[in-house]
């Protein structure tokens, strides 16, 4: 009897703690103040774009950042492509000075994406004039098939983001641009189609609301962490950075923008995020790809639990800001044990202990309604064209995604267990199925 009260009072607690972290972010959300712009031209900008093997998106995804943003510079990292992109960019920047080729060869090439941000801040720097006012130097990753909201350099410059001086970095809202294409396989039927229509919407969900509001509570505890599309970091903060852990960008990081925003608080700066403005990415219609990112993801999360001691030692985070890190941190490891407990109370549910059944389907409703109720937030900010229904119909289908974090969280484990933290990159949708070394396994 002991042990199965041991069994239960786990659960609970583990569900105890997402429905106050779900509660807190939901409430931040929902009452977030709106953006101020500021004045983009006080700032200097450049953005970089690293790049391997991306012929299918950079000459858009370039051309569409020199159109919007006239005054930028932009700096694509080609880390010893096999296909066109190294020859893509230098026609670009044969005909446009503010675009730069920054080359990278093996064997210093392909070492991960945190190696490539280094190689371009490097150039940076020297392209910089002695003398340059680097707090005043603004660094935006853009993957290299990102789009970003046109309003988003007046945004990111507003007096709540750096046009405060404490304020080291910016991460901005991600949405999926192909959250609406009827057909995101054309080579395939309809019934696939529907479901990857309907993947690519709930990462959308995923990114606009549940992560926003995740990223909004964050900044009421001082642990905002940046992302690795639509991440706005001033000069002056990876210059610290670097003088502290000798690069800005961590070498072999799977997660090297989550652990730049923790160097950043570590050196004294404060991040912030802002939802009213974005940037866009496709989202992957094949679980499969799907799995293999996401696996990444969580093994990158599990890494920085190197972190934890300098974290709850460290002046700049508050209890809060320690309590909301710790928690990511273990997130794989929550997963998991869920995954083992439930299948535990499966197993004394089966064997005749009839009354524990109530309480397994008040933990079910505990975990289905939250992700339920993201469903109407989602329609009324970002699909008010579709029906009440459909958006309920989306809050279900975004809880049935949230299973493949066991999956992942599971994944990752092994990987770490069997010492295998290299990854190649996940195909673009563009992409055919023989274009280089691709993350199709994981």
């Amino acid at each position: 009897m002991f042990d199965s009260l041991l069994i239960l009072l786990f659960p609970f607690a583990l569900l105890t703690c997402f429905l106050l972290y779900w509660a807190g972010a939901r409430h931040a959300y929902l009452n977030r103040p709106r953006a101020e712009a500021g004045d983009p031209a006080a700032l200097d900008w450049h953005f970089f774009v690293p790049c391997r093997d991306e012929e299918a998106v950079v000459g858009a995804t370039v051309s569409q950042l020199r159109a919007d943003f006239p005054a930028a510079h932009v700096w694509v990292v080609d880390d010893d492509s096999d296909d066109r992109t190294g020859l893509i960019v230098a026609a670009l920047a044969e005909d446009d000075r503010r675009v730069h080729l920054v080359r990278r060869i093996r064997p210093d090439a392909r070492t991960g994406k945190g190696d490539a941000l280094n190689a371009a801040y490097d150039q940076l720097g020297e392209f910089l004039p002695e003398g340059a006012d680097r707090d005043r130097v603004v660094v935006c990753v853009v993957d290299a098939d990102g789009r970003l909201d046109p309003r988003a350099l007046a945004l990111v410059s507003g007096p709540t983001a750096f046009g405060d001086p404490e304020i080291g970095g910016v991460q901005v809202s991600v949405r999926m641009r192909n959250v609406d294409d009827p057909r995101p396989l054309p080579e395939r039927g309809r019934i696939t189609n529907a479901f990857a229509r309907l993947l690519v919407r709930v990462q959308d969900m995923e990114f606009a609301v549940s992560n926003a509001g995740m990223q909004l509570l964050r900044g009421r505890t001082g642990s905002v962490g940046l992302g690795g599309n639509g991440q706005f970091t001033r000069l002056s903060a990876l210059d610290r950075i670097a003088d502290a852990e000798r690069r800005p960008w961590q070498r072999g990081a799977l997660l090297e923008d989550y652990e730049l925003g923790l160097h950043m608080i570590l050196a004294g700066f404060r991040i912030t995020h802002i939802a009213d403005t974005w940037v866009s990415q496709e989202g992957l219609p094949h679980a499969r790809r799907l799995l293999t990112q996401r696996t990444r993801w969580a093994q990158g999360n599990l890494q920085c639990v190197r972190y934890a001691p300098r974290i709850v030692s460290s002046r700049h985070y508050s209890g809060r800001g320690v309590l909301e890190t710790l928690y990511t941190f273990c997130q794989p490891v929550a997963h998991l044990l869920t995954l083992a407990l439930s299948a535990a109370m499966l197993v004394l549910g089966g064997v005749g202990s009839f009354t524990l059944w109530p309480l397994m389907l008040v933990l079910a409703a505990l975990a289905i309604g939250p992700f339920v109720l993201w469903g109407p937030v989602y329609r009324r900010d970002h699909a008010p064209d579709a029906s009440r229904l459909k958006a309920v119909l989306w809050g279900v289908a975004l809880w049935l995604y949230a299973y493949h974090l066991f999956v992942v969280s599971a994944r990752a484990f092994l990987r770490m267990l069997r010492g295998r933290n290299g990854w190649a990159k996940t195909r673009r949708n563009a992409e055919p199925l023989t274009t280089g070394p691709v993350a199709l396994e994981g």
